[in-house]
């Protein structure tokens, strides 16, 4: 049986909103990963970009379970001798709430070219307003 590739122009991308308000921080990420490498389309193929767009909305008022706020610790590092540097889950939310977000979801995705163009495809904001009214997107429940 030969793999379905679809073609570059039959691919249809819908637009989702999602609002992040009151739900649960890796819930909402692993349904935002799996549309934006389209695994909820027949059509879909793993070595190719087929997914959809996904605004999420109401970044700052997600939630963590148990004590995670204080205990989940992100790091980064500058490449530099003691260069590492750390912040909780807390500290990221009061300096830019879409980080979380956007950092659960990269996690998820492959860490690959493809994984980057399909992270380039969501769009997180603090507020409930976005400017994406153009494309006219779905409201996606989850």
């Amino acid at each position: 049986m030969k793999t379905y590739y679809t073609p570059v122009d039959k691919i249809d991308r819908k637009w989702y909103v999602v609002d992040a308000d009151g739900k649960v921080l890796g819930r909402i990420a692993t349904e935002i990963a799996r549309r934006l490498r389209g695994k909820h389309k027949p059509t879909f193929c793993n070595f190719q970009d087929n997914g959809d767009f996904v605004i999420v909305i109401n970044a700052d008022r997600i939630h963590l379970t148990g004590n995670k706020w204080d205990q989940k610790v992100y790091y980064k590092h500058s490449g530099y001798m003691g260069g590492i540097s750390s912040q909780t889950a807390k500290e990221v939310l009061t300096k830019s709430p879409e980080d979380l977000i956007y950092m659960a979801v990269k996690g998820m995705l492959p860490k690959n070219k493809l994984g980057r163009a399909q992270l380039m495809k969501l769009k997180v904001y603090a507020g409930a307003e976005h400017p994406h009214k153009a494309q006219q997107p779905e409201i996606l429940d989850i």
